[in-house]
């Protein structure tokens, strides 16, 4: 056990070390084409192709919407694949069966079997962990496989797969200096995974990029959705779901925080027309794999709630709608003092994330151990120009303890900011 536990960390070290890796390396490790993926999906006998599958895009919600989707048809019974990026803790978080990681030994023996393509190729880290997940899910024979885009779309290294269904969800301005300026460019992007003659659903209807869609979608004659046309998700106290503003398919306090609300109606969409495709899944398997979703998937990091008093929460959220998403979730709650554990990334655009932060609140800055991290001192300098209040305390793990003991039991401290601050928060 001792021997495969070192084969496995030597394995996961090359691939940090040796490939370029957006996580650490930014712009350097995006690549602008898919030729090398689908240069290593040809060596490995196109695995893409051997396994049904749901591809999703979008800027927030995607992950949280492939999760919904993967428990969904795990809890039905279908033998459920799950790609997901980027890991919080370990690199085998992203790629699952039925809630399970790839095993260890499963990701030492495919590095060694493609390593004479790593050498000729010389593809990202990216590049290698979507080939493993299409390798892995072919020879593992899942019944269907919940694939999320890294970035973009048009140009992911998932986007050689041949879906049953694209989901796209909500669009805002990220990573602008690769997919473009304009909420219009990114959209197009994010257009990219539509497929010809295969069906796409929107999650929400947002009128200034909608024909983006409705274009593409007509010039591949795709069949598209706007899931909001027929299904409406409200919050109170929890979920509560009509189909044509007029029948309640169900209620629920339990299938996540009210942020979700766009994400499901689009989730309900994908079911209802995969099920007209040959796919079985009741109304009750529905609802119960909504509920289940954030236990059953392993998912971490999405408003996820780490202690009680003081009321402690995180989440993975980091551009302009993932903190509006944040803010609206901590402002429902009942608190006496906001502490804001915040780090992120340098290659960031702080303007207009920082203008929406409240003021009242207490701020820790920290910084995660990656190279793209932005340094503490200079996000102090830069937010208390904004007029935000708070200390620098580099570590992530020393900023969440400094918080915890500052906060009487009344409080409530958010730990975000930055996929990669909520990696490092221990015992997550």
């Amino acid at each position: 056990m001792k021997k495969q536990e070192t084969e496995f960390d030597n394995t996961v070290q090359f691939l940090f070390s040796q490939l370029p890796m957006f996580q650490k390396d930014g712009a350097s490790a995006y690549k602008k084409d898919l030729s090398n993926t689908v240069k290593l999906c040809e060596f490995l006998g196109q695995p893409q192709h051997q396994f049904k599958s749901i591809h999703i895009a979008g800027t927030n919600g995607k992950g949280s919407s492939a999760h919904y989707l993967a428990s969904i048809y795990q809890t039905a019974g279908y033998k459920t694949g799950l790609y997901t990026s980027p890991h919080l803790k370990s690199f085998t978080e992203r790629i699952k069966i039925n809630g399970i990681d790839i095993e260890k030994s499963a990701v030492v023996d495919f590095v060694s079997r493609i390593k004479p393509m790593i050498d000729e190729v010389k593809p990202s880290f990216f590049e290698i962990t979507v080939a493993m997940c299409f390798d892995y899910f072919a020879k593992e024979q899942v019944d269907i496989a919940v694939i999320e885009v890294g970035m973009g779309g048009r140009l992911d290294s998932t986007n050689v797969i041949l879906p049953e269904i694209s989901l796209i969800t909500n669009i805002s301005p990220d990573h602008q200096q690769w997919l473009g300026d304009t909420l219009g460019e990114i959209a197009k992007e994010k257009a990219g995974i539509i497929k010809n003659n295969r069906p796409v659903v929107i999650s929400e209807r947002q009128p200034e990029i909608e024909s983006v869609f409705i274009d593409v979608a007509s010039e591949v004659k795709a069949d598209i959705y706007f899931s909001t046309d027929s299904y409406q998700t409200i919050y109170k106290e929890g979920f509560e779901v009509m189909k044509n503003s007029e029948t309640l398919l169900f209620a629920d306090r339990a299938t996540g925080p009210k942020y979700q609300t766009s994400n499901i109606n689009g989730v309900i969409q994908v079911v209802e027309l995969l099920n007209q495709k040959g796919f079985h899944v009741k109304t009750e398997q529905l609802k119960e794999g909504l509920e289940k979703a954030f236990t059953i998937t392993g998912l971490k990091g999405r408003w996820q709630k780490l202690n009680d008093s003081p009321l402690t929460f995180c989440d993975v959220g980091h551009n302009e709608s993932g903190i509006d998403f944040v803010l609206a979730q901590i402002n429902s709650c009942d608190f006496e003092q906001l502490h804001f554990v915040l780090g992120v990334v340098a290659d960031k655009d702080l303007e207009i994330i920082l203008n929406k932060l409240p003021k009242s609140a207490y701020y820790y800055f920290c910084q995660a151990s990656i190279p793209r991290a932005m340094d503490a001192e200079k996000l102090a300098f830069i937010a208390t120009k904004k007029g935000l209040i708070g200390e620098t305390i580099p570590d992530v793990n020393h900023a969440i303890q400094k918080a915890t003991t500052i906060a009487g039991s009344h409080d409530f401290i958010f730990i975000g900011g930055s996929n990669f601050v909520v990696a490092e928060i221990e015992n997550l």
